[in-house]
């Protein structure tokens, strides 16, 4: 799909082991339907999202505290290429900047995440309350208002205080939740006359699992088989315990939602005969979004999950499972504790039923499910080794939300796609393609009855991508991290989202292919002078390196990294230019 782009050896080597496991059955075996062509209810949000971590930068300045993200990707071997988030697109500089790009978009809504450490540096209330950082998020919030734009606010986009990690070990201690309803209660109050739209968390399973399980996100710990479910555990009572504050302290006056954002894949049965792989597909997306759903819903963890992690519990030789139990008190106070639902969505995988070996040193949240996950070769890959664009997926499993609980209100508050290039491409048609296809897969399911009030495409900026660094792209708008002003330049994507904000959908055929050829001709002009630019910038600072290479060593290390594809040719010629110049000496 990106011939640009380099094919890894072990991406190839994944393909070629799906391929082999596509032989056991249809991979066309399910009919997915038509493009519909229509429109969405009036009154549809359209917005675009961030995170504070993300794309604020500014990581120091300002009475900050230390996050644990900052800490984190400070330490060598943990992020690809080292990079932090440090500067990231230096948005903490940029809101008038930014705003503007969301008002040429036209959204209705930015979705952003304020930083518990940028407010509180410790974590802990009583300790300090930042000042500078409560101006900066009440001139984001009136801003966005100033422009007719709705804020909809994540409390928590995992950069938890490091004070408290290091002081309480994190969502592994109780002790979070009172901290985290202080910081919450501090948020109601300092903007909550203007904010009418909270989230809690955003994909709480990501900070358990990632977190807590493998270590492959901040804090980085391994606590294989207990750590995650703890952490989850305590994450669910945290969202109770802030919906209750809200709905007694604060909802009469401010008139506000409090909902929670859960990430989740689809899980097709891979032989949607065999009741084996039919219930292990429902298994993965019950230990998947479910997890966390299913209590905040129901009071409760899914029976599924009490029956495999208790019985495996039992097979380890544990006197009790090591998924964590609600009194009935708790199960009563959490129970629906959410005033709209937030999805964020990304994929889908095959899922078939798989025994996993069981004994203590299996352990695992991965293996606690018995099943295994498989991709389709011919998915479309833009270079994301976990993201394949299946839409068909996102309708099922918003159906699937509208059946197993009641179907709340949902806001999408995630979708998009990455790509993972070396060169400058404004021209993201792949991405056109996995926008226009999800989206009408959401339209459809609004069409089934599922009760969907909003679309976050995600994201509004290229940004930091946690462990990948800056390796992998969600962007509407391009960033060029290597100019320290961080200018924003639109991707192709850009137009093609703008027409379908503007036409509230899909108005016919002829219509949308108009589009997209008129948003990839718009960008090829952009996209050669960019890219022109960048190979300047990569001349000078290879010149730079020639008449002081010393001094300059560790620059070149950082901004230039590995030659690519794109600047081979300035290279060469910069190499012959300094064999030039060594032979006039």
């Amino acid at each position: 799909m990106l011939p640009r782009c380099a094919v890894t050896v072990c991406h190839v080597l994944m393909l070629v082991l799906c391929l082999s496991a596509a032989e056991d059955f249809d991979w066309t075996k399910n009919d997915h339907g038509a493009f519909y062509y229509g429109t969405f209810p009036a009154g549809f949000s359209w917005g675009a999202g961030s995170s504070a971590y993300q794309t604020e930068g500014a990581w120091d300045k300002d009475g900050k505290g230390l996050s644990i993200w900052d800490v984190f990707s400070h330490k060598k071997g943990k992020i690809q290429l080292n990079e932090t988030g440090d500067s990231s697109c230096e948005g903490y500089y940029k809101v008038k900047d930014d705003i503007s790009l969301m008002k040429e978009l036209k959204l209705s809504h930015y979705r952003f995440s304020i930083s518990w450490p940028r407010l509180i540096p410790t974590g802990i209330k009583s300790d300090h309350v930042n000042e500078k950082g409560i101006q900066y998020y009440d001139h984001l919030i009136d801003h966005l208002l100033e422009n007719k734009i709705t804020p909809i606010v994540t409390l928590y986009h995992w950069d938890l205080p490091q004070v408290l990690q290091e002081k309480y070990g994190g969502w592994q201690n109780i002790s979070m939740v009172n901290h985290f309803n202080e910081f919450a209660n501090l948020c109601f109050e300092k903007f909550g006359n203007r904010v009418k739209y909270w989230i809690t968390f955003n994909n709480p399973w990501s900070v358990a699992v990632e977190g807590y399980e493998t270590g492959e996100h901040a804090p980085g710990l391994k606590l294989r088989g207990t750590g995650a479910y703890k952490a989850a555990h305590h994450i669910i009572k945290a969202h109770a315990k802030v919906w209750h504050t809200y709905d007694t302290q604060w909802r009469g006056k401010q008139k506000g939602l409090v909902g929670i954002s859960l990430s989740g894949d689809w899980g097709e049965p891979v032989d949607i005969t065999n009741q084996k792989d039919i219930e292990a597909a429902e298994r993965y997306v019950q230990f998947y979004i479910g997890w966390f759903a299913t209590p905040i819903f129901y009071g409760d963890y899914p029976q599924v999950m009490k029956d495999f992690i208790g019985r495996k519990s039992v097979q380890h030789g544990l006197g009790t499972s090591r998924l964590p139990t609600f009194s009935p008190q708790e199960k009563s106070y959490i129970k629906g504790t959410c005033d709209f639902l937030g999805i964020g969505h990304f994929t889908t995988r095959y899922i078939t039923q798989k025994n996993n070996p069981s004994g203590r040193s299996s352990s695992s949240y991965f293996l606690d499910r018995d099943l295994a996950e498989l991709v389709d070769p011919r998915w479309p890959d833009p270079g994301s080794e976990w993201l394949y664009s299946v839409p068909w997926g996102f309708r099922r499993l918003l159906n699937f939300v509208k059946t197993q609980y009641g179907n709340p209100m949902i806001y999408v508050t995630e979708n998009g796609v990455s790509e993972k290039m070396s060169c400058t491409e404004l021209c993201d048609d792949w991405r056109i393609h996995y926008y226009k296809d999800y989206i009408n897969e959401m339209l459809k399911a609004i069409k089934d009855g599922v009760n969907v009030k909003g679309y976050t495409a995600w994201s509004l900026l290229d940004k930091f991508e946690w462990d990948e660094g800056y390796s992998e792209r969600f962007g509407l708008y391009y960033v060029d991290f290597r100019d320290k002003n961080k200018p924003r330049y639109p991707k192709a994507s850009v137009q093609f989202y703008k027409r379908i904000i503007s036409s509230n959908g899909f108005p016919n055929q002829r219509e949308v292919e108009n589009w997209r050829r008129k948003a990839v001709e718009t960008c090829s002009s952009s996209n050669q002078l960019l890219a022109a630019e960048e190979q300047r910038s990569t001349a000078a600072n290879i010149l730079r390196l020639i008449h002081d290479p010393l001094t300059s060593h560790m620059e070149m290390v950082t901004e230039i990294v590995v030659p690519t594809v794109c600047t081979l040719s300035i290279l060469l010629s910069a190499i012959f230019l300094m064999f030039l110049l060594r032979r006039r000496n």
